[in-house]
């Protein structure tokens, strides 16, 4: 399979100089595997275990002495989740050997869900997220069209489904991915949740994608409650499947909404939830403009993902899909799936709300940006991403 290469390279091979462990989270399949490989490749003397095969996990039947006789080298841990004991000996190891870039440890699930790491590496580790690719990075490998942006919104970033020889071929590995994620996946990582249970709530969110959180819908339609409901929807955010985006929260005197909004965060699997097979597909469907809105959000927060993220919406009708902040800045972003975008009322009405002097209306656009007014312009998603921070 081609490789790509990812965005954060650059930044781990950096910060290996700097910490004794890193840490890289993502779902599976987005990718990690392959960028560690790619490490081992360019430094030979590192060690690569893949803790899903149990040779490997052999290995480390006693982890001080194989840590030992490795001593001096770097370490990947692929699928650190499968031996959560090590982190106590990680620990020690690290203290012992008191240098830097001795670790590098790969897992399937958030760092919540890893709290033995949190715990146990406090101030010894560094936490990176991998997503399935991200539009730049599948922007650079496209040789023959200009604009790979449909291509990407169908098939989502997941490597297997993006590089895949065709449409039919794509949706086949995401078709196979939901039912193995949840009836491999979710199990081996220690999660029970029956699977039938699990694929009509993720089909449900994906009928929902966008929309504000309705778990006392989704509890009356399955027959659970609504604790039982919050739990599996944490389980597919802390395993990368699910993003519950919150309400932004000012101080005024407006009634806010205080639901957050869910996606499924790829919007590829979303595709093969919906059983949307096509670009002509998405195009009549009504999914298409929160589908748009999920490639839109998902790429901003990969790269802002030091900012405070959200939404804001009022009762009366105020709305913007995407706010950032940090500190005393703010950005603003509308998500519109068309060529000529032109934003409602209640767009500008939220700018007026949080007194934003500049917003962005991302769209689908192949032309440069351009102004609607003196307070909106339109771009498109590449560039924006494109640009610096202090340039927006």
């Amino acid at each position: 399979m081609e490789f790509i290469n990812r965005t954060l390279t650059e930044s781990i091979k950096k910060n290996l100089h700097h910490f004794p462990a890193l840490a890289i989270l993502g779902p599976r399949q987005c990718g990690k595997s392959t960028l560690a490989k790619h490490l081992v490749n360019e430094n030979p003397e590192a060690r690569y275990l893949d803790l899903e095969k149990m040779s490997d996990r052999n290995k480390l039947s006693d982890p001080e002495m194989f840590f030992r006789l490795n001593s001096g080298k770097l370490i990947i841990l692929d699928e650190v989740q499968k031996l959560p004991e090590i982190f106590s000996v990680l620990r020690s190891v690290i203290d012992e050997q008191n240098r830097n870039g001795q670790f590098l440890i790969l897992g399937s699930a958030s760092r919540d869900l890893i709290k033995q790491s949190s715990e146990t590496l406090a101030g010894r580790i560094a936490y990176f997220r991998l997503t399935p690719f991200t539009l730049q990075e599948v922007s650079v490998t496209e040789k023959n069209t200009s604009d790979p942006l449909f291509n990407y919104i169908l098939r989502g970033g997941f490597p297997r489904s993006y590089l895949a020889y065709n449409e039919e071929v794509s949706f086949m590995w995401r078709q196979n991915f939901t039912e193995t994620f949840l009836q491999r996946d979710l199990p081996q990582m220690g999660f029970d949740i029956p699977p039938e249970i699990a694929m009509r709530l993720w089909k449900m969110c994906a009928h929902s994608q966008g929309q504000l959180l309705n778990s006392s819908k989704f509890a009356g339609s399955l027959g659970l409650s609504n604790v039982t409901i919050k739990k599996y929807l944490d389980l597919f955010h802390g395993t990368f499947m699910l993003r519950q985006l919150p309400p932004v929260f000012v101080n005024l005197k407006k009634r806010l909404i205080k639901s957050p909004k869910i996606y499924i965060r790829d919007s590829g699997i979303l595709h093969a939830l919906l059983s949307i097979h096509s670009i002509d597909e998405l195009y009549s469907h009504p999914v298409f403009g929160a589908s748009w809105e999920t490639v839109v959000i998902e790429n901003i927060l990969q790269k802002y993902d030091t900012w405070d993220a959200g939404f804001y919406r009022t009762s009366n009708g105020a709305e913007i899909d995407l706010v950032l902040e940090r500190g005393l800045q703010k950005l603003t972003i509308e998500c519109m799936a068309s060529a000529s975008p032109k934003p409602s009322k209640g767009f500008y009405s939220a700018l007026e709300d949080l007194k934003i002097a500049k917003g962005w209306i991302i769209a689908p656009i192949t032309g440069d940006a351009y102004p609607l007014n003196e307070k909106v312009s339109v771009i498109s998603l590449n560039d924006f991403l494109s640009m610096k921070e202090y340039d927006i």
